[in-house]
């Protein structure tokens, strides 16, 4: 039995997260709507922009391109996605994402299952550029409000 009622996010409502690069709102989480079982949000890539190398050990992740080009490294091996693809990354398997073409890339991402601490969500393999964003334009890593993409 569910203890929480559906709830409506608006992208507005989100805070911009750009520590691993990109700019990932978490969304649907399990502090903003009290999900159980993962969680959903959208990266905004601009050109040239990446998100740096990372894995989940507890969780697969899902991703759709909504708009844009972008090229994800699976275990080192690139492979292209354009708009209205889809991809499941398994866990432990590790992945970075670039925008390859000249307009802002769009991508939604579920995870799950929840890893058993926020803190164990995600691992990061490389850095990012993101050192170069002032640290209040970061925001927190997304896995410390339910997210992590």
């Amino acid at each position: 039995m569910t203890t929480h009622r559906p709830r409506i996010v608006d992208l507005s409502e989100t805070q911009p997260n750009r520590r691993r690069g990109g700019d990932l709102r978490a969304m649907l989480t399990p502090t903003a709507v009290g999900a159980t079982s993962g969680f959903m949000g959208l990266a905004i890539v601009r050109p040239g922009e990446r998100i740096g190398e990372h894995y989940h050990p507890y969780s697969e992740e899902f991703v759709y391109v909504v708009d844009g080009l972008l090229e994800v490294d699976l275990d080192g091996e690139p492979h292209p996605m354009r708009p209205d693809q889809g991809l499941l990354i398994p866990p432990h398997v590790r992945h970075r994402f670039r925008n390859v073409g000249d307009v802002e890339a769009r991508m939604v991402f579920h995870l799950g299952p929840l890893a058993p601490r926020p803190e164990l969500g995600h691992v990061d393999t490389e850095g990012t550029d993101a050192g170069t964003v002032p640290a209040a334009e970061r925001g927190a890593p997304p896995e410390r409000t339910g997210a992590a993409s």
